[in-house]
């Protein structure tokens, strides 16, 4: 069973930075997304970008487009969320997912899983408990 962890949110003043961490555990993971998703006080959950297992591709949300970027450590099995230029609409709890259909599936290797999965979280089946980030104006 995998277990996603999110951790380095926290408060942060407009225009700052901060990046956040998904570490994953309990699987051995091959070809797989990772979705960045927020939620913000009274609004539906939003995707922000997403990972590509297979070749490193990225896709961001066009409200991140810019400011926020996604990259994976291999060896710690961490996919980072930088966030840069924040602003107050940001201010969301953030979690990380994982869609791993892929695994095993040797046809996936070299694709850009993110043209798959994308930011529809209904394809994502495993998802961390989230982290809060406060933007302050």
């Amino acid at each position: 069973q995998v277990q996603l962890v999110e951790s380095g949110g926290g408060l942060v003043q407009s225009g700052g930075s901060l990046r956040l961490s998904c570490a994953a555990s309990g699987s051995t993971l091959d070809y797989y997304a990772i979705g960045w998703f927020r939620q913000a006080p009274g609004k539906e959950r939003e995707g922000v970008g997403c990972f590509s297992s297979t070749d490193g591709s990225t896709y961001y949300a066009d409200s991140v487009k810019g400011r926020f970027t996604i990259s994976r450590d291999y060896a710690k099995n961490t996919v980072y969320l930088e966030m840069n230029s924040l602003n107050p609409e940001d201010t969301a709890v953030y979690y990380c997912a994982l869609d791993n259909r892929y695994a095993g599936k040797f046809l996936y290797r070299n694709l850009d899983l993110c043209v798959q999965s994308g930011l529809s979280q209904g394809k994502y089946g495993y998802w961390g408990r989230g982290t809060q980030v406060t933007v302050s104006s």
